[in-house]
């Protein structure tokens, strides 16, 4: 049961909550020490994502410190094609690592067999996180977008010019949509999952869908990301949806008119006087502070946010980042910006 008192739920319902629910991409992380301390017990980043008790903990970190409007499970977008059978590694300060996979023939090395099994520990995590989330708070589960995992699984890891992801996609769009298409089926079902486990909303990643030229985004992107809220929508229709295609601003009227997607995530990019005009009166719009004006603080910090709050209150708004936060970012920082968003 979706309960719409909650302040996040009725944003994203279409209501406009005043003053709007705040939470922040990453706020479970490595700028509080208390995040810190837990990770390093847990001997690695994946260890940290598959223990349900540490998760729950680290997820409900900043709800305890900060008193957010939400909680998002804390785990990573990389445990799809762990489970898909992929190898999988975080190196320490270099990022994820993974055996690519250039080409549809080498998709033989994935299968949905052992799906749940690996996921279980996540679905774990959520069932904690609802039994113990703070009231009038609300739990976010999410997944990675099919083109944003894509791009890891292909790759290898993170990109700067995405060479073997769009060269594949681009080249040879029939054999990359097979990949797409069994992401779509194992994150519905990992969604699912998560509602089921007691997730109040979705939100999905699309982090690199900047990169894509427009009918690649249309077809790799945006019809993924409203196909998988389609499916799981079919199982539970009340559940908000919210997408998150960073970067790519200018194709975000299209999606925003899909009946599945209802709330639009904002990259710091994004003007939200334009977003106010052009995706509110369809969607709920969450965003969009500048990450490194939040690292950088300041009187600077509190009239941006402000003005975000000012820009966007005609209509249903939840404040947030335009990106993840910064693990340098001061604590007081982030006091203040909640301070400055609910006057």
């Amino acid at each position: 049961m979706i309960d719409i008192s909650k302040p996040l739920i009725a944003a994203l319902k279409g209501k406009r909550v005043d003053p709007p629910p705040i939470w922040m991409m990453r706020q479970a992380g490595r700028y509080l020490p208390e995040y810190r301390a837990i990770r390093e017990k847990a001997g690695g980043f994946l260890n940290l994502c598959y223990d349900p008790e540490k998760a729950a903990e680290v997820t409900l970190q900043p709800l305890n410190r900060f008193g957010f409007d939400a909680a998002i499970l804390f785990s990573d977008i990389l445990v799809i094609p762990h489970a898909l059978g992929q190898n999988v590694k975080f190196e320490a300060g270099e990022g994820p690592r993974l055996d690519p996979i250039r080409n549809a023939e080498g998709l033989d090395r994935l299968s949905m067999d052992g799906l749940h099994e690996s996921l279980g520990p996540i679905y774990e995590t959520v069932r904690r996180v609802s039994e113990r989330i703070p009231d009038g708070a609300a739990v976010i589960g999410f997944a990675g977008a099919p083109w944003t995992v894509a791009t890891y699984m292909v790759e290898g890891g993170s990109a700067r010019d995405y060479l073997s992801a769009k060269g594949w996609a681009l080249g040879d769009p029939a054999g990359f949509q097979m990949l797409i298409d069994l992401l779509i089926e194992a994150t519905t079902e990992y969604l699912l999952r998560q509602v089921e486990a007691g997730a109040e909303a979705i939100q999905l990643f699309d982090t690199w869908a900047g990169v894509l030229p427009k009918y690649a985004f249309e077809r790799f992107s945006a019809a993924p990301i409203c196909e998988i809220a389609q499916r799981v929508k079919a199982v539970y229709p009340d559940i908000p949806f919210i997408a998150f295609p960073r970067g790519a601003a200018l194709y975000l009227p299209g999606l925003v008119r899909q009946t599945e997607i209802d709330c639009i995530g904002i990259d710091y990019a994004t003007d939200p006087e334009w977003a106010a005009r052009q995706l509110q009166p369809h969607a709920t719009v969450q965003g969009n502070l500048d990450p490194i004006l939040l690292l950088a603080g300041g009187e600077e910090l509190e009239y941006r946010a402000q003005e975000i709050v000012r820009t966007l209150s005609d209509g249903p708004h939840i404040f947030n980042l335009g990106h993840g936060i910064l693990p340098p970012t001061p604590i007081k920082h982030v006091e203040r910006l909640i301070k400055a968003v609910r006057g």
